[in-house]
């Protein structure tokens, strides 16, 4: 490339800069309409590649060709060393960017292959959960390397962090303690990952609410209760305290309903309204349905009623519907058999025993 001798050594610097700048991004408009056009309608996941590593191209071609340019740029020793100095910030962000990308491309292609698509596969939302984790884990600390590899280009930072790291004072003291949340939380997913305690869709009771696990990023989980609303929690929450996971195993799960009933109940009707309540539920799932007598008090008998489905909310919906089906069974076939107060039964008797008396005299 020639010099611009006509023009100020700054202007002509400039200038040459900025148009191998702006050939780098002609050359890679052409590159990647001439591969968009090669692959179309053909490779949907060539063309996803191709989307997300658009920009890492653009920021490569353009390096490339400003270093290329600036030794014959008529600069002085001193700002051929700065732009020198941001290329090389420029470069040290563009790998942390290819990190980045590559542990995006990969866990897709992974997601892909793996064909995670049911959400009543503990196995497959195991590995979705790990994934999912792992990348956002991964990604939270090359983010944190390259942005630690950038200041350490400066002298002055670098100076300052060497002295930081050596120095024991209440400076080291607080940097410890204001990094102490990030360290475990970023380490409480990657445990989180391996050993699985919850996973992406599980139901979960916390806090005495219960909710399905909708979200675990690299700092918290969020859990959509059964209202809608949602609960975020550390996710080092789910190492230190107690909580229920319902789906851990598996999804299927045993619903309970509980009825009070008079002692005159006869229990084998009922059973048999059960099964078939059950059998023409689309919810139960056909394993689990079994009635039993499991309480009595003074006044009533509690009959326990189980029933199986294949997921929490299964559970929930089939529970109300089998108590609903029960109650109207009762209501029309056995009236008596409902729960009553034994004080107004003496009480009737006694008005019908003087109504009595008072007829026969």
């Amino acid at each position: 490339m020639f010099h611009m001798t006509w023009l100020p050594d700054g202007l002509a610097a400039t200038l040459m800069l900025i148009a191998s700048a702006v050939i780098a991004l002609l050359v890679h408009r052409t590159v990647v309409r001439l591969g968009r056009r090669l692959i179309s309608g053909r490779h949907e996941f060539l063309q996803s590649l191709i989307t997300s590593i658009d920009g890492l191209i653009r920021l490569a071609l353009v390096i490339v060709a400003v270093a290329i340019v600036l030794p014959a740029t008529p600069l002085p020793h001193e700002a051929r060393m700065a732009v020198g100095h941001g290329l090389i910030v420029a470069f040290v962000l563009l790998l942390g960017w290819s990190a980045t990308a590559a542990i995006s491309l990969a866990s897709d292609l992974y997601l892909r292959r793996s064909s995670i698509a049911t959400a009543f596969d503990p196995l497959a939302r195991k590995h979705l959960t790990q994934v999912r984790v792992l990348r956002r884990v991964a990604a939270t600390v090359v983010v944190l390397f390259t942005v630690a590899g950038a200041l350490m280009t400066f002298d002055s930072v670098r100076q300052y962090g060497v002295s930081l790291i050596a120095s024991a004072g209440a400076a080291g003291l607080v940097v410890g303690l204001a990094a102490r949340p990030l360290l475990t939380n970023l380490f409480a997913g990657i445990q989180i990952a391996i050993s699985q305690p919850i996973r992406i869709g599980d139901a979960v009771i916390v806090e005495n609410e219960w909710g399905e696990v909708e979200e675990i990023t690299g700092t918290y989980v969020v859990v959509k209760i059964w209202d809608w609303r949602r609960m975020i929690l550390p996710l080092s929450y789910f190492l230190e305290k107690p909580f229920q996971n319902w789906t851990l195993q598996s999804t299927d799960l045993i619903g309970v309903v509980l009825l009070w009933v008079d002692y005159t109940v006869p229990v084998a009707p009922i059973r048999s309204e059960l099964e078939e309540i059950a059998k023409t539920s689309r919810l139960w799932d056909g394993q689990v349905v079994n009635l039993q007598v499991v309480d009595t008090n003074e006044r009533a008998v509690q009959l326990r009623v189980l029933v199986s489905a294949r997921t929490a909310p299964e559970a929930w919906d089939l529970r109300c519907e089998v108590r609903e089906k029960l109650i109207a069974f009762l209501q029309s076939e056995y009236p008596t058999a409902l729960p009553k107060q034994r004080a107004e039964l003496i009480e009737r008797e006694r008005l019908a025993g003087g109504r009595g008396t008072r007829g026969a005299s």
